[in-house]
């Protein structure tokens, strides 16, 4: 039996899906969605199959691994994973770089089905998100936890704790695999860096012991994620000139629908995830000497080059670094006709950006720079 203090952040249990089915299947919102993903199909056809999943693995299986297999023949030039370092009979706590809202984790599930995992895993996802009741059901459906987002100081370090003490029992007790993104929100410029404090997060729960022993119960993987293409780069370069122009600017949710809508539905190019060793031995070996205060840093820091030096850099990644630097540098990298193609990609999505007072040389920097970073990072990390 589950302890009642995660109740109102786990995923569903199989005993109460048929009711949260049923809540859905009412939802005029959630019935646009499915006539959207499965065109045709008639409403007593969804509900005998989503009766049928016994299991949150179940619904995934029947539902979401089809319309993920079609969106990636649709939407990209091929998705792989790189597991050679991990072991598919074992259980993670994936740590990686945010590039897309929804899809970092939807991927993965089907990535770790195809690698013969024999479970997905769960997904951290921020409340702020959730601002629709069909919506916060369907993540829950779909092994997501929330993290509450929002609160005052006090209520964050109790959540925080709650939180934590969650993931070490998902790993511990239910025995099934988690995805965290490295910080709240996704990098913007893509100078994808871990923030320390989700690592204190996650050293708030468990058993006594160390820093390194209780993080090391969690068998942190730092799994990188590379896209040749981020269909939502141009909301993201919008968004930098808003901030920048408008005194204490703050995104709407409904821009938080329409980064969600374009990241799926946009197209990618190639998508590659790689999972770096487990950190368990590299915790192990970390000196007892190193101060409380720089621990969190030195992990954080060991996480990120492990994503960095793992990396796959294609050719948009270079054409940017040379177009940042207004150099020559990496041509060997690419092909004039790609650099050709990437030129007019850019136009075309800043065209896309609607602001009044639109700063084209300002919005071209920050997308370059967005597809500059992860070459800068891995090239550093490789060194």
């Amino acid at each position: 039996m589950l302890p009642s203090q995660f109740d109102d952040i786990r995923p569903f249990e199989p005993e109460e899906l048929p009711e949260v089915y049923d809540r859905l299947l009412a939802d005029p919102q959630f019935n646009m969605v499915i006539n959207y993903v499965l065109p045709g199909v008639p409403v007593e056809a969804v509900r005998q199959k989503m009766m049928g999943c016994k299991t949150s693995l179940d619904f995934q299986k029947a539902f979401c691994y089809g319309f993920l297999e079609n969106l990636m023949a649709k939407a990209t030039k091929g998705v792989d994973m790189d597991t050679s370092e991990i072991d598919n009979t074992k259980r993670y706590t994936f740590v990686s770089n945010h590039r897309d809202i929804v899809l970092d984790s939807a991927f993965l599930d089907k990535l770790l089905i195809d690698a013969g995992f024999d479970t997905t895993c769960e997904i951290a996802i921020g409340d702020n998100l959730l601002s629709l009741p069909w919506v916060k059901d369907l993540v829950r459906v779909n092994k997501s936890f929330i993290v509450k987002r929002g609160l005052s100081p006090r209520e964050t370090l109790m959540a925080s704790k709650t939180l934590s003490d969650y993931m070490h029992y998902v790993i511990k007790e239910k025995n099934d695999n988690i995805w965290i993104a490295q910080r709240e929100g996704r990098a913007k410029d893509s100078n994808d860096r871990t923030q320390p404090a989700i690592l204190k997060m996650m050293a708030m729960g468990g058993e006594k012991g160390s820093v390194a022993e209780k993080l090391s119960c969690l068998h942190i993987v730092p799994l990188a994620i590379s896209y040749e293409f981020d269909p939502c780069d141009f909301l993201k370069a919008k968004e930098f000139q808003q901030k920048r122009d408008i005194e204490g600017w703050k995104k709407s949710k409904m821009d938080d629908v329409i980064s969600m809508q374009t990241g799926i539905t946009g197209y990618k190019g190639k998508v590659h995830y790689h999972c770096a060793p487990c950190i368990d031995q590299w915790l192990g070996e970390l000196s007892p000497e190193i101060p409380k205060t720089e621990i969190f840093d030195v992990i954080a820091e060991h996480i990120d080059h492990e994503i960095h030096r793992n990396y796959r850099l294609y050719q948009s990644n270079y054409v940017a670094l040379d177009m940042l630097r207004n150099d020559t540098g990496n041509t060997d990298k690419y092909t004039p006709e790609y650099k050709a193609m990437f030129e007019s990609y850019l136009e075309g999505q800043i065209a896309k950006i609607d602001l009044a007072d639109k700063d084209v040389p300002f919005l071209r920097e920050r997308m370059l720079t967005m597809y500059a970073n992860p070459a800068i990072n891995y090239i550093n990390a490789n060194k």
